[in-house]
């Protein structure tokens, strides 16, 4: 086996071993049995909150297991298609094989990224909540390009995208957006997200066409269920209801169907318009506020357990954590982790994944106990 290639084969043995650490096939397959027992009781439905939850758990244990085992079969195939294809002087069939080994690699670590999210909420839906910086035109239209690109990324992993609502800009963009990502770790795969995003390219609302910077910031928090209990006294917030913005014409809400939400102890404003019933969008501002509510617990707790790590997710204009650049050279690069691509439009297009993981990868490294 050629060194390159059995160096790829260690790789994945590696990430095999950590995942086989981290998921205990044989504990999963003992915790599936016994929730295959629950499924079955005649009352398993009398409570549906717990019967949604433990049927949630039952399939994201069983599509680990199921991934872990593919992954393992799939390197033992492979790698007897590299010796058959050895033995007999093939070289198409060393070729495939080392191509599918090259793909099995990068989904190891994929999946073994995966594993390590094992934080409270990091199996949540997640809201993503875009604000636009100074400088007009230029920061809501790349508000707007962030807001697509996390669409498009979650799109691609078969995510569900909800538009919970959008404040658009005078001329183009959005000046804020927030969109709801349901699909299993949304939450775990995006917190890492939060922070300032630079933008650098030649306007195109610029006649002179000049080069501008522009800056956009997001924030990332976890959806909760009625399982997790946040307590909000009524004299603690401030509702308002406003009439929502729109494009007008036979659309234009006419009504002060939109609500805001301001928690007065933490400063916290959440709002909601997207609706036509005011009904509907103080359910889903409320919603919102025990999602922030709760990401601010869970920062709270991961400042006193690790402040070093929380120095590093710190949210602000004055915190950047990536920077894109369309001119005069092409370069996204991620400001905490040194990962760069020099294929913008396609990050543009949702392929964040590399950043992603980089981050939790050194997240995940920060919070390791040092020996």
């Amino acid at each position: 086996m050629r060194a390159e290639t059995e160096a790829v084969v260690n790789d994945i043995k590696q990430s095999l071993t950590l995942l086989r650490r981290h998921l205990d096939p044989d504990r999963v397959k003992s915790r599936l049995a016994d929730l295959d027992a629950l499924a079955e009781a005649p009352n398993f439905w009398s409570d549906p909150a717990r019967a949604q939850g433990l049927m949630r758990e039952r399939q994201q244990l069983e599509a680990a297991l199921s991934s872990f085992t593919r992954i393992a079969r799939e390197l033992d195939d492979n790698i007897e298609l590299v010796e058959l294809g050895e033995e007999e002087g093939d070289e198409s069939v060393i070729s495939e094989a080392e191509s599918a080994l090259k793909k099995l690699r990068a989904e190891a670590h994929k999946r073994e990224v995966e594993a390590l999210l094992s934080g409270e909420a990091d199996s949540n839906d997640s809201y993503v909540e875009i604000h636009a910086g100074a400088g007009g035109t230029e920061s809501q239209d790349w508000a707007q390009m962030l807001e697509r690109m996390y669409m498009r990324w979650a799109e691609g992993r078969d995510y569900k995208v909800e538009i919970i609502g959008e404040h658009p800009g005078e001329e183009a963009g959005v000046k804020s957006a927030i969109i709801l990502i349901k699909g299993a770790n949304a939450y775990g795969w995006l917190k890492t997200e939060s922070g300032v995003h630079r933008l650098v390219r030649i306007s195109p609302f610029d006649s002179n066409a000049r080069r501008h910077t522009s800056f956009a910031s997001v924030s990332v928090y976890p959806a909760v269920d009625d399982t997790i209990a946040i307590d909000i006294d009524d004299k603690d917030v401030r509702i308002d209801t406003y009439r929502s913005s729109g494009a007008g014409g036979q659309h234009v809400n006419t009504t002060d169907s939109a609500v805001r939400i301001t928690h007065l102890p933490t400063g916290i404003v959440v709002q909601c318009q997207n609706e036509r019933s005011q009904h509907k969008n103080r359910a889903t501002a409320w919603a919102m506020l025990r999602a922030r509510l709760y990401e601010a617990e869970l920062k709270r707790r991961e400042e006193e357990a690790q402040a070093a790590a929380a120095a590093k997710s710190d949210i602000g204009f004055g915190h950047q954590i990536r920077s894109y650049v369309l001119q005069p050279y092409q370069l996204v690069k991620d400001l905490r982790t040194g990962m760069e691509s020099t294929n913008p439009l396609a990050v543009l297009d949702g392929d964040i994944d590399r950043f992603i993981e980089a981050a939790l990868a050194e997240r995940i490294h920060a919070e390791q106990p040092s020996t």
